[in-house]
């Protein structure tokens, strides 16, 4: 008896929508107060959760910092980077729990990431001599720039290298999912270092290591710094059609 035919899943009514999503994510470094509905939230980590991943191993923990819990652990961070730039013999305290950058800078990504330092700070009006302003929005990171909300996202430290593969394939499906309700985001690895801060802070466990933060919500498109759009590299530059 043959088997009968799947049923078709339905192609995308709009894909333009989609396309809008991704071409208008951007980094947003300055936000309104206004909240965040907790349902809009639950939602969007409903339809990141359909991200794929290796055996579906679907390796992702996520912490969401609103009002109390957030203020709090913004307020402790925010003291520990003030101490570093008092007292920089604290730098040892506070190691990366991983390599998010390599350990030498070399081209194309090395002139890459001076050309967005040197257009953001040009945005703000700040320029290298200005060591208070430039720590002031550094420190910007630790206050979410803002946002009403925070997530953290940590994964078990028994899983491997693809996991973190399968992470940045869930982190971009919560960045266009809120895209697409009208907010915005801001990935951040600038909390990484401070994870000893952080972990007991919202509870993770002893077997968890941090990958990362987000800042979301609606962004203040007033803000000078919210002009500063990325350029990307056309397609031609890293791509080889083979046939």
């Amino acid at each position: 008896m043959p088997h009968a035919p799947e049923t078709a899943r339905p192609a995308i009514a709009d894909p333009a929508s989609v396309d809008a999503a991704i071409e208008s994510r951007f980094s947003a470094r300055a936000f309104l107060p206004r909240p965040v509905p907790q349902a809009m939230l639950q939602d969007i980590l409903r339809v990141a959760s359909r991200a794929p991943s290796g055996t579906n191993t679907q390796p992702w923990k996520v912490y969401v910092l609103q009002g109390a819990a957030r203020d709090a652990l913004v307020d402790k961070v925010c003291a520990a980077h003030d101490q570093l730039r008092d007292n920089p013999e604290l730098e040892a305290r506070y190691p990366e729990p991983y390599d998010y950058y390599p350990a030498k800078w070399v081209e194309p990504y090395l002139s890459r990431r001076r050309a967005v330092g040197l257009d953001m700070y040009g945005l703000l009006g700040i320029g290298k001599s200005e060591k208070d302003k430039m720590h002031a929005q550094q420190q910007r990171n630790f206050r979410f720039f803002d946002a009403p909300v925070g997530m953290f996202f940590t994964i078990d430290r028994i899983m491997g290298r693809g996991s973190l593969l399968d992470y940045g394939c869930f982190l971009q499906s919560v960045m266009l999912a809120a895209r697409a309700r009208g907010l915005h985001t801001c990935p951040q690895a600038a909390w990484n270092r401070f994870d000893s801060i952080i972990m007991p802070h919202i509870g993770a466990g002893e077997n968890e290591m941090i990958v990362g933060a987000l800042a979301l919500g609606w962004a203040d498109e007033s803000d000078p710094v919210n002009a500063l759009h990325t350029a990307c590299e056309p397609v031609q530059s890293f791509v080889r059609f083979l046939s």
